[in-house]
């Protein structure tokens, strides 16, 4: 007799989540989870505590209180090594964070002989394979500066790729960018969550989000207001919170009263 199938665990399980800083409350009991293979994008207005809430998830926020579970692994646990945790978890900001005296090439390869120990010769093979990946394998001899800002968060994605992590959070990755470059990053991540890529998107990108993202979730003053599929969250949203926001940003000359 077959032992029975173990349930998958959640990607990352997030349970009552809080976060102050000082007396201001950013996050106010966040709860929910991403499985495995999902793409999940947070929307809602500035100051809502969507870039917050990522930060705590991989801890670069130490969170007030509150769990967060990666793989299994309580990364709130204070016993916990968060470093090899932390590993498993990309991250993608708005800017884009590379060395500026690094070329791409080099910028994929330092955290994965760095903190993975790999060597050099696997951690170029591994980095080229990425810039490919992203479409920018022709830019790996050139330095930051050299490269569009497109290029250079493109370059950013596979930095993060490099460290076979399982989980991609992004965070507004493409507010930073000219419009006519955000289609180039947006490929990249539609490619990404084709494959099967977990991920968890900070974005304003409303088309992205209803067309790629498998649940939306829509946060303002701390709280998490709507989650669901994006044809109910955007298509149809049953708080009049959400729809007041999706007005403002679907259509910017609209005023509410």
């Amino acid at each position: 007799m077959k032992d029975p199938v173990a349930p998958v665990a959640h990607a990352v399980e997030i349970r009552d989540l809080h976060k102050r800083f000082g007396r201001l409350e950013v996050l106010r009991g966040i709860d929910f989870a991403v499985d495995p293979g999902q793409v999940v994008c947070v929307i809602g207005p500035s100051g809502s505590g969507k870039s917050t809430l990522l930060r705590c998830v991989n801890l670069l926020e130490q969170p007030t209180s509150g769990r967060v579970v990666l793989e299994g692994v309580e990364l709130t646990d204070p016993d916990v090594d968060i470093d090899a945790a932390r590993r498993r978890v990309g991250m993608v900001f708005q800017q884009f964070n590379l060395f500026p005296h690094m070329t791409a090439l080099q910028n994929v390869m330092i955290a994965q002989r760095r903190v993975l120990r790999r060597r050099a010769s696997e951690a170029e093979r591994i980095a080229r394979e990425h810039l490919a990946k992203v479409g920018v394998l022709e830019k790996a001899s050139f330095y930051p500066a050299q490269l569009s800002g497109g290029q250079q968060q493109r370059v950013a994605i596979a930095r993060a790729l490099a460290m076979s992590p399982a989980l991609m959070l992004f965070d507004e990755p493409t507010s930073a960018l000219d419009p006519e470059l955000v289609g180039d990053v947006l490929t990249v991540m539609r490619k990404l969550a084709e494959e099967g890529m977990t991920m968890l998107v900070v974005t304003h990108e409303m088309a992205f989000a209803r067309d790629v993202a498998d649940r939306v979730v829509f946060m303002d003053g701390g709280v998490i207001v709507e989650d669901g599929p994006p044809d109910q969250v955007i298509g149809s949203p049953r708080h009049e919170r959400t729809r007041s926001f999706l007005r403002r940003v679907l259509d910017p000359t609209h005023t509410d009263v």
